[in-house]
């Protein structure tokens, strides 16, 4: 129903499976992996928010990197963010080295950025690295906002600037990225941060989605994909109707990201629901409101 770039669909930021004593679990992840293959998801980003890039070591984030490539033939995308940049260059090297189809960029957090530091770091991002590369926008994280016009000043001058992002509860948000980048470029992949702004964001001319929930249930996206490539606006409304839905896994217990482990841990199995995140283990109530969500038995 719409142009696509060569990153649109659907995307998992797929969590990293961690064993009993917390180390990285590369056979649970490669069980993860072969999972989000079969059930056709578009693009698997490794090291996102909820795959807890903040919390693996250097060490652990390029054998990550190195190891994963190799469980999947489908397009993978690596989150190389770092307040040191040298450790960017480090981890986007490795990952276009082993075969990675492009690299994913937070901008500077702790400090918080001007309009202008965005810009000047962007460039020389732009220019250091050689191969395709998204940034990742998530105000409520990093202290700054890549705006649109900022956005659609990069992606005019850096070719490889492949898209963004958008991790932000405001669909007007997205919206304007999508109009300000179209009028520069026909291959910029805006997508949508939530879960639940997937169809809009298609809507309103965007590339897809980079949603926690395919960590769970690619298929209903997947579907949601299908029906809108064949203009099927019922099951579109059906799909839309069932993800906000699903959203209330984001209100259960202290931590999303320990929270969509344990759920993944309760349904498939395969790893356990260990995150690095302090505190977050739901209780036994809380493991009763995600089975009865999903249909655990």
């Amino acid at each position: 129903m719409t142009h696509e770039t060569p990153f649109s669909g659907v995307w998992c930021p797929s969590i990293t499976p961690m064993d009993s004593e917390g180390r990285v679990d590369l056979n649970g992840l490669s069980k993860h992996i072969a999972r989000l293959n079969a059930a056709k998801i578009d693009v698997i980003l490794l090291m996102g928010s909820i795959g807890e890039f903040a919390s693996l070591s250097m060490d652990e984030r390029l054998l990550v990197i190195r190891k994963a490539r190799a469980m999947s033939p489908g397009t993978m995308v690596a989150n190389v963010s770092s307040t040191c940049f040298n450790d960017i260059l480090s981890m986007a090297d490795e990952a276009w080295r082993t075969g990675y189809e492009a690299v994913m960029v937070l901008p500077p957090y702790y400090y918080g950025q001007t309009p202008a530091q965005l810009l000047s770091y962007f460039r020389a991002l732009g220019k250091a690295i050689s191969g395709k590369w998204f940034a990742y926008n998530f105000p409520a994280r990093t202290g700054c906002d890549l705006t649109a016009d900022l956005v659609a000043t990069l992606a005019a001058e850096f070719p490889d600037f492949a898209g963004i992002k958008d991790t932000v509860d405001c669909q007007s948000h997205t919206r304007n990225l999508i109009l300000a980048t179209q009028k520069v470029r026909d291959d910029f992949a805006v997508l949508s941060g939530y879960d639940e702004y997937y169809i809009p964001n298609l809507l309103a001319g965007g590339a897809g989605v980079i949603s926690g929930l395919n960590n769970v249930m690619p298929e209903l996206f997947v579907k949601a994909r299908e029906a809108w490539r064949q203009g099927d606006l019922p099951t579109l409304q059906d799909a839309q109707r069932e993800i906000g839905r699903f959203m209330a896994i984001y209100t259960i217990g202290d931590d999303f990201v320990t929270t969509i482990k344990t759920v993944v841990s309760r349904k498939f199995g395969y790893c356990t629901p260990i995150a690095r995140n302090p505190g977050g283990a739901l209780n036994e109530e809380q493991c009763r409101q995600v089975d009865c969500l999903f249909g655990i038995q």
